[in-house]
C-alpha cells in the first residue's frame, strides 16, 4: 500500500517529503486514513539520533489519531469510519506474562515501536516501523483504540502516548479523594498529569521552579503551587505529600523532591532522564518511602484511560499546526515554546509536499 508522509534521512537533516509503502492489509488489520498526529519529544530524540539506534528513513509519530477506511475479514471491533487511535506500540510478543496481562508495554521480547522499530509482521521493503507524520497507516486490531465521540480528535492525540503515560502511575498507586498530590514539572506530561489527579479527586499540588507555570497549572486544575526553589516553602512542605508524579525530562537531585513524602510515599518517573545526578538512601530508608518508574500503558489501560478523558471531557492543551510548520515546532519544542502539545494536521500534508517540491526546483 503506498503511502506518503514526512521523514528524516539523517540525523542532521530535516523532515521533508517521502513516499513509501504500508504492508497490504491483512485479515486481522485495520487501515487508517490519519487525521492528526502529535509531535512528543522522543520523536525529536530519535530524529536527531540522541538516544542512538536510529534507522533512516525514520518517519515519526505515535500519537495518531484517524478514520477506519477499510478493515480485514477477522477484525471485530472496527468499521468503516469509525474514529480511532494509535499510540506507542503496534505489536509484541503476545505470549509473554505482561502481554497476557494486558502490559504490552513491558513486553518480556519487547513490544514493536509505532516507529523505528523492528517489524515482526514485514510485508513492505522496510524492516522497521514508520510512524504517523503520514497520511495513512496499518494497524493490527489489537493495538487500535476507539476514540470518544466527544473529545476534539487533534486534542486528543497526545492523550495517546503523553496521556496514558500520567494516566497509567495514578492509577496504579491508586490516586484519589483524600491524597495530597504533587506533579513535577509543568509540560506535555505535567500538564496532564495535573488534569487527571485532579479529576481522580486528589488534592493536586504543582511543584516547579516557576511561578508563572504555577498559575498555568491553577488553570488547568492544581489546588495549589509550591516553588521549589524556596527552600523555606520547601522544608514546611517536607513529609507532607502522599505521591508525587515527577515529569523532570533532565538529570536533577531527587533528594528534595523525595523529602516531600509522607512515611510510605512513592515517587514516580515518567520523565525520559538517562541520569539522576544524585539520590542519597537518607530519605528512603527513614520513612520507608519509594522511588519507582512507568511506561505508558498497555493496550487494555489506554482504552481505559480514553474512556475517562470521555467521561470528565478531558483532552491536552494543543497547538495545532500545518505539515509545513513541523521542523520550526521541533526547534520550538526543544526551546520549551508550546503549551503544552504540537498536533499535526494531517489535511494539510498534500500542501506541504507540494510547497517542498516548488521549493526544490
Amino acid at each position: 500500500m503506498k503511502a506518503f508522509g514526512f521523514a528524516a534521512q539523517s540525523a542532521e537533516s530535516q523532515l521533508a517529503p517521502f513516499s513509501f509503502e504500508r504492508r497490504a492489509p491483512r485479515p486481522e488489520d485495520v487501515s487508517i486514513d490519519i487525521l492528526f498526529c502529535g509531535i512528543c519529544h522522543s520523536d525529536i530524540h530519535s530524529a536527531r539520533n540522541e538516544w542512538g539506534g536510529t534507522r533512516y528513513p525514520y518517519v515519526p509519530g505515535h500519537e495518531i489519531i484517524g478514520r477506519v477506511s477499510a478493515v480485514g475479514d477477522k477484525v471485530t471491533k472496527y468499521k468503516a469510519g469509525d474514529l480511532v487511535g494509535v499510540g506507542c506500540l503496534v505489536d509484541s510478543c503476545r505470549h509473554c506474562a505482561s502481554c497476557y496481562d494486558g502490559l504490552e508495554q513491558y513486553c518480556e521480547n519487547g513490544f514493536t515501536a509505532t516507529y523505528n522499530s523492528e517489524d515482526r509482521i514485514g510485508g513492505t521493503p522496510h524492516k522497521f516501523t514508520l510512524g504517523g507524520y503520514a497520511d495513512k497507516v496499518v494497524v493490527d486490531e489489537r493495538f487500535v483504540l476507539r476514540i470518544p465521540d466527544n473529545l476534539d480528535p487533534a486534542a486528543a492525540a497526545p492523550l495517546l502516548c503523553a496521556g496514558v503515560t500520567t494516566y497509567s502511575p495514578l492509577k496504579h498507586w491508586k490516586v484519589g479523594a483524600g491524597q495530597k498530590v504533587g506533579i513535577i514539572g509543568l509540560g506535555g506530561l505535567g500538564h496532564m498529569g495535573v488534569k487527571f489527579a485532579h479529576a481522580m479527586g486528589a488534592h493536586v499540588v504543582m511543584i516547579t521552579t516557576s511561578p508563572a507555570k504555577g498559575q498555568d497549572a491553577k488553570k488547568l486544575g492544581a489546588d495549589d503551587v509550591l516553588i521549589s526553589k524556596d527552600a523555606d516553602a520547601m522544608a514546611k512542605a517536607a513529609g507532607t505529600f502522599d505521591f508525587l508524579l515527577n515529569t523532570i525530562p533532565v538529570g536533577h537531585d531527587t533528594d528534595p523532591y523525595m523529602n516531600l513524602l509522607k512515611r510510605d510515599g512513592t515517587m514516580v518517573i515518567v520523565g525520559a532522564v538517562e541520569t539522576l545526578t544524585h539520590a542519597s538512601g537518607v530519605p528512603f530508608i527513614f520513612k520507608r518511602r519509594s522511588m519507582a518508574g512507568s511506561l505508558i500503558g498497555g493496550l487494555p489501560e489506554t482504552q481505559e484511560m480514553l474512556a475517562f478523558c470521555g467521561e470528565h471531557n478531558i483532552v491536552c492543551d494543543i497547538e495545532t499546526i500545518a505539515m509545513n510548520d513541523v521542523n520550526t515546532a521541533y526547534d520550538r519544542t526543544v526551546a520549551g515554546d508550546v503549551k503544552y502539545r504540537f498536533v499535526i494536521d494531517m489535511a494539510t500534508l498534500s500542501e506541504a509536499a507540494g510547497a517542498a517540491i516548488a521549493a526544490s526546483r
